[in-house]
């Protein structure tokens, strides 16, 4: 994908949000948990409106043999039971906040605990465990997305503000995904990192670990963390560690017994780009040379949390690519990108994934 296609897709997205088309449907007010599909080409997506989750993703090998590369469950009711996040949008903000608080504007907000003294991605009832509204579905022949919309509460989580949040997700030509997060806050400025908590294993869901699978993630730097796993608030060359997949891409399981417990780590995309900023970085790319087939992903986030865990599945039995603003940024005001948004202003998280086997 080049630049400029890149450029292209963030104007669609953006589009999106303001344009109504012919073809849709709206869900009425009365929400139930259900699911939802859509196709294009050779790639076929799955929803559930719980945590506006995307529960499935099936593409082709180089042999033409389909298979589902997302990890999640078959049953959307199995979601309200879930504790790893499979395939959530999770917020109001994604990843750790340390000491389950942060100051804004001179008041302190104290929100619920639910990993150790931290808060991690939104609360114990974040927006992953909420049930979205659809409000557009649209497939034909030339256009495949879906929107979901949430309305979070001011004091929702211990979080200040109301706040208007949508979530598109969209089939572009017939090997591109594209997701497109948005939130609006209404009364009160407030933190957002929305994040999309997907697991991929591109030999399949079942096929076993993604060990072989090789990685290439575009980053010189990580954010390194406490035994809590919260930043300390510096930076750290990648080079020469067991974090460097950057130098060369390599097999994730080429030095992950030297990372306790596997890969939870936020890496440095590029420094400068915040959530309010349009452009796109290339951020990593992943190989199956099994089945051949090769996941990449751009963003307009300045982070990318690689994450080899949960428990569901056999250990590693997928890998988390969530690009996001810096964990804990809240209470690192002064060297991490600020995630607080005022009233008026719209925070935007574009993800792109481009799958293709070969």
């Amino acid at each position: 994908m080049t630049k400029l296609s890149v450029f292209f897709t963030l104007f669609l997205f953006q589009a999106l949000s303001f344009a109504s088309h012919g073809h849709c449907k709206a869900e009425d007010d009365e929400v139930a948990v259900k699911q939802y599909e859509l196709q294009k080409g050779n790639l076929k997506l799955g929803f559930t409106n719980y945590g506006a989750t995307l529960n499935s993703v099936t593409f082709p090998d180089r042999h033409g043999k389909l298979a589902d590369i997302s990890l999640g469950f078959d049953n959307p009711e199995d979601y309200k039971n879930d504790t790893v996040y499979f395939g959530n949008i999770v917020g109001r903000v994604a990843n750790r906040i340390g000491g389950a608080g942060f100051k804004l504007n001179g008041t302190y907000y104290k929100l619920p605990a639910n990993d150790h003294n931290n808060t991690l991605h939104g609360g114990p009832k974040g927006f992953s465990d909420v049930v979205w509204k659809v409000t557009e579905l649209v497939q034909t022949s030339k256009q495949a997305h879906i929107t979901f919309s949430y309305d979070s509460f001011d004091g929702e989580e211990g979080f200040p503000g109301d706040l208007s949040v949508t979530v598109t997700y969209m089939i572009l030509k017939h090997n591109i995904l594209a997701i497109r997060m948005s939130a609006t806050p209404l009364t009160k400025a407030t933190p957002v990192n929305l994040a999309y908590h997907g697991y991929w294993n591109l030999g399949g869901h079942d096929s076993g670990t993604i060990l072989n699978h090789t990685i290439h993630i575009i980053s010189h730097s990580y954010t390194p963390v406490d035994d809590q796993l919260i930043p300390t608030g510096q930076f750290a060359m990648v080079k020469g560690t067991p974090y460097d997949f950057t130098t060369r891409p390599r097999q994730i399981g080429s030095r992950i017994d030297e990372v306790e417990g596997g890969y939870d780590i936020n890496y440095v995309i590029a420094r400068k780009i915040g959530p309010l900023e349009p452009h796109l970085e290339k951020t990593a790319v992943v190989r199956d040379e099994a089945s051949g087939r090769k996941m990449e992903l751009w963003t307009n986030q300045p982070g990318v949390q690689f994450y080899t865990g949960g428990v569901t599945y056999n250990k590693y039995a997928g890998l988390c690519l969530e690009t996001q603003g810096f964990p804990d940024a809240v209470n690192h005001p002064n060297n991490f990108p600020s995630q607080v948004v005022e009233p008026g202003h719209t925070y935007v998280h574009v993800m792109v994934f481009r799958f293709t086997a070969a």
